[in-house]
């Protein structure tokens, strides 16, 4: 196995010369980065402009790696859940989290791909009843989401074939226990890219 510096240089190889990440970061700022020995920073900028540009399973496998051997824990996963998301597609939802006085949840919990609850999002089973699916969540741009809060989330289905049928404007309901602990629309659904 490479060592992380090494994966992020082969890493960088794999995108093109002039992809840039949303705040304006460049390939070639990664490689300056890498120069310094500012191997964090190059790891971020690779995430961001890997962000706005489409990679490969490979490129999320090289970072998640780096990430890794770097310590980065957050980081690791946040590459690892990516490169799910090439496989399997995007599930993006706007979720509101009830109050503890709606029955909902007492405390936050980490938005960091590790919750995963039961959801409703329409499937029965044979005889009619409301047959829930289960599937990790990662709550973007903060660490965490508490009660009665609401925050744009990413969601990887443990079956993704059962959740094919969502379409933007869908409300589903996210449950850990009765009654549900939170309500979600679809924002967006992205197939796989391999």
């Amino acid at each position: 196995m490479d060592d992380a510096f090494t994966l992020l240089r082969q890493a960088v190889d794999l995108l093109s010369e002039d992809a840039v990440a949303e705040n304006g970061q460049t390939v070639g700022d990664v490689r300056k980065e890498m120069e310094l020995q500012e191997w964090e920073m190059a790891l971020d900028v690779l995430i961001e402009i890997a962000d706005v540009h489409p990679v490969s399973i490979t490129f999320w496998e090289m970072l998640a790696e780096a990430a890794r051997q770097m310590m980065l824990d957050r980081s690791c996963r946040w590459c690892e859940w990516r490169a799910w998301e090439v496989k399997h597609g995007t599930i993006r939802v706007t979720l509101t989290l009830l109050g503890a006085d709606e029955g909902g949840r007492q405390s936050a919990f980490s938005g960091d791909g590790r919750l995963r609850p039961l959801w409703d999002i329409g499937n029965r089973t044979a005889d009619g009843q409301q047959d829930l699916n289960i599937a990790w969540l990662w709550v973007e741009f903060a660490l965490q989401l508490g009660p009665g809060e609401t925050a744009d989330v990413r969601l990887a289905p443990l079956r993704p074939e059962q959740w094919q049928h969502l379409k933007p404007g869908d409300v589903i309901t996210m449950h850990e226990a009765q009654p549900a602990a939170g309500i979600a629309e679809i924002i967006e659904v992205l197939p796989p890219r391999i």
